[in-house]
């Protein structure tokens, strides 16, 4: 979720170059990625018990990510109106450090 949240600032300064409003919806869909994933941790790590409630608490885990991610995407594209392209570039770019943190994870 750290390098997530990196990457959402990292983004949000390199679309800084085309605009305030490129630069903040970049900066925005890297960071719903980020909350989405803390969601996930949240609800998965909350407890210990046995492996039906772990699964359970996977699932609406993973309910609750996906819920916020089209959620905030489209409060990103609908009501505030702000560029699409960087915003789902800034969501790509979350999901490929999610990917690359997995991938070289121990």
């Amino acid at each position: 979720m750290w390098l997530q949240l990196a990457v959402a600032v990292l983004a949000g300064l390199v679309f800084l170059a085309l605009g305030r409003r490129e630069a903040m919806s970049a900066a925005a869909g890297a960071a719903i990625v980020a909350l989405g994933t803390a969601l996930l941790s949240a609800r998965f790590f909350s407890g210990l018990n046995g492996a039906g409630v772990a699964l359970s608490r996977l699932l609406t885990g993973m309910l609750l990510k996906w819920i916020v991610i089209v959620g905030g995407l489209v409060v990103i594209l609908f009501q505030y109106k702000l560029p699409p392209l960087a915003a789902i570039t800034g969501l790509a770019a979350a999901y490929a450090v999610y990917l690359l943190a997995f991938r070289f994870k121990g």
